[in-house]
């Protein structure tokens, strides 16, 4: 039954963009097979791109370091416009503390705002 785990029911909010239940469909695979979770440009737990929904409490990890200041400990907050990612910190004012996790999360809302973007245009 495990293989099978990446065929589910798809939610409102992927049937109206292909591209998104296509990348997600991909991505849920790719991750069972060896897919570093954190590589992803879609959210397995909001079934949203990623850079839509990467600003969630859910999306904060101090362990790895995912949207985490390590000088301050405290939770980092994103800034997705057009083109980009930001990481801030309210607490001690740095702008995207540089760790490989924290350049991990830019990359991927990057990569995700441009696929996103493609389906766009496509249309």
């Amino acid at each position: 039954m495990r293989r099978r785990a990446h065929l589910r029911l798809v939610t409102s909010h992927e049937a109206g963009d292909p591209t998104l239940t296509a990348v997600l469909s991909a991505e849920d695979l790719a991750e069972e097979l060896g897919l570093d979770p954190h590589a992803r440009v879609t959210c397995g737990l909001h079934r949203r791109w990623l850079h839509e929904c990467v600003g969630s409490p859910d999306h904060v990890i101090p362990v790895t370091g995912h949207r985490w200041c390590r000088p301050c400990g405290s939770p980092l907050e994103v800034f997705v416009d057009e083109t980009t990612a930001r990481l801030f910190c309210p607490r001690c004012g740095t702008g995207t503390p540089d760790t490989a996790a924290n350049r991990q999360v830019v990359r991927a809302c990057r990569t995700s705002l441009a696929a996103s973007h493609a389906h766009v245009r496509a249309l």
